[in-house]
């Protein structure tokens, strides 16, 4: 009897020394998350603010010229650059924000069988495929369609818009689809139930019970738009000037910093730092902002 207690106290203490371990594995991974993003939040603060002393914040952040390489007058402003980041992204969003939503639905309430599982498959070999091979995709076909529909060069702030709704259907899709499927059947069957039909309980039931999921989706989706770089910068034009309709050239912030990267040296090298710090901090506040819409609607679904 006291062999079989022993054995069983030293299972015990090993399970129990096991669970300690994983816990503090599992801990020091999430701790490493942290430390990289503390770690990339001072590197990138500490080569960008240096710029703001010969610069002034408000001239950087709405003075619309940007030559660095001027000797006599050099200017370092971003303002084109935000506001091609802004308008492109924004564009790519109004295109493909329905159609990932209403892919989701088909692919959560709709599809069936064969038809699903080939959806599915697309959705995922979409996600798949390298951002510069979406470049070239658009280089070659969007470009040409724009220029031919609606004027202009091709090379536009519309031909960067549609690549980047198409690069983010994928995560608009997969998250959004999870969400819906993830509402309780209860829902779906209480109203049926009352006689709705099953359009009407999607609208009104699926997708707001499925918000909080569904905004996320394009939170994330958001997110690879404005950080999308290589795609852009062969569809866009890469232009400096404010760009006002669809079809002008543009710039953006991430194009800015890739485009001036390999030659700048000095107080331009500096200023390209600056932009990546104003990059951060606007993928932080539109984080921020989304998270508590979410906790929003969730307090109000509560």
């Amino acid at each position: 009897m006291k062999d079989i207690s022993s054995q069983k106290s030293k299972a015990i203490r090993f399970r129990e020394i096991k669970e300690k371990t994983i816990k503090y594995a599992l801990l020091m991974c999430a701790f490493t998350s942290v430390l990289a993003v503390i770690i990339i939040t001072m590197f990138i603060f500490w080569e960008g603010m240096p710029l703001f002393g010969s610069v002034n914040p408000i001239e950087f952040l709405l003075n619309p010229r940007w030559e660095p390489s001027d000797a006599v007058n050099p200017s370092y402003g971003i303002l084109a650059f935000i506001i091609g980041s802004v308008y492109v992204t924004a564009l790519a969003l109004l295109l493909g924000i329905p159609i990932g939503i209403a892919c989701a639905i088909f692919l959560a309430e709709i599809a069936k069988g064969p038809v699903a599982k080939v959806l599915r498959r697309a959705v995922e070999i979409l996600a798949g495929i390298p951002s510069v091979v979406y470049g070239l995709f658009g280089y070659q076909t969007i470009c040409i369609f724009v220029r031919e529909s609606f004027g202009g060069t091709g090379y536009s702030v519309l031909s960067a818009a549609i690549v980047l709704a198409i690069m983010i259907l994928p995560t608009i899709i997969n998250i959004g689809e999870i969400s819906i499927r993830a509402v309780p059947g209860e829902y779906r069957e209480g109203s049926l139930a009352v006689g709705a039909t099953h359009w009407q309980t999607i609208v009104r039931v699926l997708l707001p019970a499925a918000r909080s999921g569904i905004i996320a989706g394009i939170v994330l989706g958001t997110g690879r738009a404005i950080g999308e770089t290589m795609a852009v910068l062969m569809v866009a034009g890469n232009s400096t000037p404010i760009p006002f309709l669809v079809t002008d050239s543009t710039r953006t912030l991430t194009m800015n910093i890739v485009t001036d990267m390999s030659y700048a040296s000095g107080l331009h090298r500096v200023a390209l730092f600056t932009t990546s710090i104003v990059l951060f901090v606007f993928i932080m506040i539109l984080n921020s902002v989304i998270q508590f819409l979410t906790r929003k609607s969730r307090m109000q679904g509560a």
